[in-house]
């Protein structure tokens, strides 16, 4: 490897490591800030909430390399024709191309990784992320009993604190409402003062009330006559609550496997072949139904056979034949069955048009292993011409343009996505990003490789001169 190989690589890899880990922050953050509410005061371990965000920093990772490699080639061309080292290059027989050849590979050994990445790391990762935000969301937040207020979490039981010490533990005027043994039997418990602690394993929630009295009342349930109202003191009183519900509990990953987000390039192949299978074999099945329904209506009629186009005449000739009575009840019984049959056509067709938007879920994820990975070369194509170009280094114009073709790309794929998802367009439609950014990387490129003065602002401003001057005259 030469030394000029060497300094562009350094150049070039510095931003590329900075934007990435910037890329996948900024989509973590976004992560968080859709998911806080399901993630604050629940009580979870530092633990739980550090594995899920690591499993969700690894799905982002498809989607941040092409925009760190987009980001970095602007920025290194850019930074390369700011401090006129391309000028010294080009000076040295070292052509544009030959500069971005050393970046090319990175981007082309990237691309390799982002294929391999999504194909292998990415179900597995997507796996323990949904599994894991699953058991986050499904679980009950935090026993937080404040005072002053009803607290109605714990299953069968209302609990009112007036006043709540800074420990935690010591109570005062304690009233806890016990519905756990149904509506037919309502306890109230009264206490002055009283403690509160978790039991050991953390399944049980224990409070300890002085100084109080307990009320119970029941009734039958069905016309709401009382039974008899009994009022018992005590000095020294304990209750237990089971709150394992509000325990973190894993559930089995197996359950979540299913998903076409969590198969590989061949795994998705056979899912979408036996799918296909399934859905070709159901809309035959219809059609066999709506013969049957035929033959049904033939032999209603008294007919051997289906009805053929010659014989249409003859059918309605049959028809006008009956009596009156039997011609209406005819017309009634054909009325029915045509709206029957409009009902089952509609029920079926909102069947199988979502059947196939199922495939074309997988036919998105397919595509999307090979497009994402495609995009790390098809960007940089553009990012590394277009920083040359502009001749701007720094956090300022790279950012900016970064943003903008990203921007352009996942807008395009977004719209694709849909229409694939909709069948308004074939799966090959998930390319069609790429197509609208393809011809932009090759106009740049060959600006930047034979030296136009297409982006040169000052060359716009000769010529508009030149024409304004031709204009007055």
């Amino acid at each position: 490897m030469k030394k000029i190989d060497r300094l562009i690589l350094r150049s070039f890899i510095g931003p590329l490591a900075l934007t990435f880990t910037l890329s996948v922050l900024v989509l973590l953050m976004q992560f968080v800030w859709k998911y806080v509410d399901d993630l604050v005061g629940k009580g979870l371990e530092f633990s739980v909430i550090a594995e899920l965000l690591l499993y969700a920093s690894a799905t982002f990772v498809p989607m941040a390399l092409p925009i760190a490699v987009l980001f970095a080639s602007i920025m290194t061309m850019g930074n390369f024709g700011e401090k006129y080292e391309l000028v010294a290059m080009k000076a040295g027989g070292i052509s544009v191309r030959r500069a971005m050849t050393p970046m090319a590979f990175v981007a082309l050994l990237l691309t390799g990784v982002a294929f391999y990445f999504g194909n292998n790391v990415m179900p597995t990762a997507m796996l323990k992320y949904r599994s894991t935000l699953y058991d986050i969301t499904r679980k009950k937040p935090a026993v937080n009993i404040r005072a002053g207020e009803y607290y109605t979490d714990l299953d069968g039981y209302v609990i009112r604190v007036g006043e709540k010490r800074d420990d935690g533990r010591d109570l005062r005027d304690v009233v806890i409402y016990d519905h756990s043994r149904g509506s037919r039997e309502v306890n109230v418990v009264v206490a002055k003062h009283g403690t509160m602690q978790l039991s050991a394993d953390g399944n049980n929630l224990r409070f300890t009330l002085y100084d109080g009295y307990s009320y119970s009342e029941l009734s039958n349930g069905e016309n709401f006559s009382r039974r008899p109202f009994t009022t018992i003191g005590f000095g020294e009183q304990s209750i237990n609550i089971d709150i394992s519900s509000f325990a973190f509990n894993r559930s089995d990953d197996e359950s979540f496997k299913g998903s076409y987000q969590m198969k590989n390039v061949a795994q998705l192949d056979t899912s979408i072949d036996g799918l296909q299978r399934a859905l070709d074999k159901r809309i035959a099945e219809y059609r066999e139904s709506i013969l049957l329904g035929f033959r049904g209506w033939q032999q209603y009629l008294g007919a051997d056979s289906l009805p053929r186009a010659d014989k249409a005449f003859d059918l309605g000739k049959r028809i006008s034949a009956l009596p009156s009575r039997e011609r209406d009840r005819v017309y009634l019984h054909a009325r029915n069955m045509a709206v029957g049959a409009a009902q089952d056509a509609k029920m079926h067709a909102e069947i199988f048009e979502a059947d196939r938007e199922f495939i074309n879920r997988h036919y998105i994820e397919l595509h999307r292993k090979f497009t994402l990975s495609v995009a790390c070369l098809l960007l940089f194509l553009i990012g590394a011409p277009f920083g040359s170009i502009v001749r701007k280094g720094g956090l300022g114009l790279p950012l900016v343009a970064s943003v903008g073709f990203f921007v352009l790309y996942y807008v395009v794929g977004m719209i694709a996505e849909k229409a694939v998802r909709e069948s308004a367009l074939g799966p090959e439609g998930m390319w069609l990003s790429s197509l609208v950014m393809l011809p932009i990387g090759i106009v740049l490129t060959l600006q930047a490789t034979t030296d136009s003065s297409f982006f040169d602002g000052s060359s716009w401003r000769k010529f508009f001169q030149r024409l304004f001057r031709r204009s007055s005259k």
